[in-house]
C-alpha cells in the first residue's frame, strides 16, 4: 500500500494529482501542502512512506526539500520542465513525472515506488514476540544471533549497543527468512552473524568485532554445512 503525501504550490495541480491517485489502486493520500515549510512541519509526523515532491516552487524548490527528507521518505518529483532531471536522480528518487501528469505515467511511478517500498519494509525490521513483549527490532542494530542456552526454541539477540533480547519460539529457518539476505549468514548450527560484525574470517573461523570480556572478540566455528554459502555471500 501506498501512503502518499502531495506537495505542490499549486491547488489547481493538488487537486488534478489527487483525483489521478484515487483512480488508482493500493494508492492513498495522506495530506496535501502547497507550503514547503509547513510540509517539512508536519512531514515527519505523517504515517506515509512517499511524497510526491513538484520542483518549482517559491521560496524552496522541491529539490531542496527532498535534500532534508530523502533518508525516510520515497520520492517521485513532478515538473513542467525537463532541465532538472539529472538533479532530481541524483537524489535517488523513484521517478521523475513530466507535467502534465497523464494517469498511465502516475501508474508506471507508483508501481517503481511499490517495489522499493516492499523491499524496505521487508528488510528494515522483525517483528516477533520476546522476552520484553512483541517488540520491532531494526535490523540494521542487529549483530550477532544465537539459540538461547536456556530453551533452544528461543534464540538471543545481540544488538551493536550490547543489549540482548530474546526471540522466543522462533528456528532459524524462519528468522533467516525475516532478515535481509545480503546482510546475514548463519554459520552454524546455533549462530548467525551480520556480516557487517566480520572483521576477518578464514575457512573454519570468523573473527567478529563483537567484544567479549578481556578485551578479546567473539570468535565463531564455520559449520561445514555453511561454508559454501557463507563463500558465496563474499564471491568466493
Amino acid at each position: 500500500m501506498i501512503k502518499c503525501v502531495i506537495l505542490d504550490d499549486e491547488l489547481l495541480a493538488i487537486s488534478y494529482l489527487k483525483l489521478l491517485c484515487e483512480q488508482i489502486d493500493d494508492v492513498e493520500v495522506v495530506k496535501a501542502f502547497n507550503d514547503p515549510k509547513i510540509f517539512l512541519n508536519e512531514i515527519h509526523k505523517l504515517d506515509c512512506n512517499l511524497c510526491i515532491l513538484d520542483i518549482e516552487m517559491p521560496g524552496m524548490t522541491g529539490l531542496q526539500v527532498a535534500e532534508l527528507i530523502s533518508g525516510s521518505k520515497k520520492i517521485i518529483f513532478t515538473t513542467a520542465y525537463k532541465e532538472y532531471a539529472a538533479e532530481a536522480f541524483d537524489l535517488n528518487v523513484v521517478d521523475y513525472v513530466r507535467k502534465p501528469i497523464k494517469k498511465e505515467r502516475l501508474i508506471q511511478a507508483f508501481d517503481k515506488a511499490k517495489e522499493q517500498v516492499e523491499v524496505h519494509q521487508k528488510k528494515a525490521f522483525i517483528e516477533w514476540n520476546t522476552n520484553i513483549g512483541k517488540t520491532i527490532i531494526l535490523t540494521e542494530q542487529i549483530v550477532y544471533i544465537k539459540t538461547s542456552e536456556i530453551d533452544s526454541r528461543d534464540k538471543d539477540i545481540t544488538l551493536n549497543d550490547g543489549t540482548t533480547i530474546v526471540l522466543k519460539n522462533l528456528n532459524f529457518k524462519n528468522l533467516l527468512e525475516m532478515l535481509p539476505a545480503k546482510d546475514f549468514a548463519q554459520v552454524n548450527k546455533k549462530e548467525i552473524i551480520a556480516l557487517s560484525s566480520i572483521k576477518v574470517f578464514t575457512t573454519n573461523e570468523i573473527i567478529t568485532t563483537i567484544n567479549t570480556e578481556g578485551e578479546h572478540f567473539l570468535k565463531l566455528q564455520i559449520g561445514d554445512t555453511y561454508k559454501n554459502s557463507l563463500m558465496e555471500l563474499f564471491g568466493k
